[in-house]
């Protein structure tokens, strides 16, 4: 993430819907007055890279998925997440590289009927969150 703004309404999505962790890449950082309590309710981790960590969570049987437009995606309306998983939000312009790609189970898209072809990251992170969380009701 390089937004400020989109990392920190993810937090605060994804500690609404009772997730364990989110794990941060880049320079981006929370703002407190939209990520909200997020910071206090589930672990945040900073890592350099993504790939080591990618290749620790599949090694201990997470499933890996990519939010991301993509030869071969599937729609996230017929995607079944397992209860055990990584989901990974790109970078706002250049969303999930290759070499990223390559290293994940699925890669996951939201269709997109208008223009712009694409939803905001942190809109696109919380429609993906829900799902997951529509799958798994009990948290």
């Amino acid at each position: 993430m390089r937004s400020n703004v989109n990392l920190s309404q993810i937090a605060r999505t994804a500690s609404a819907c009772a997730l364990d962790r989110m794990i941060l890449c880049g320079n981006a950082r929370l703002i407190r007055k939209i990520a909200r309590e997020s910071g206090e309710s589930f672990r945040i981790d900073t890592r350099r890279t993504l790939g080591p960590v990618i290749k620790k969570m599949a090694a201990s049987g997470d499933q890996i998925v990519g939010l991301e437009q993509a030869t071969g995606s599937e729609s996230l309306h017929t995607f079944a997440f397992d209860r055990k998983c990584l989901l990974i939000i790109g970078n706002e312009r250049l969303g999930i590289s290759q070499d990223l790609l390559n290293l994940v189970d699925d890669v996951v898209e939201i269709p997109v009927w208008g223009k712009p072809h694409s939803h905001n990251a942190a809109t696109a992170a919380a429609m993906a969150i829900y799902e997951y969380c529509r799958q798994f009701p009990t948290g």
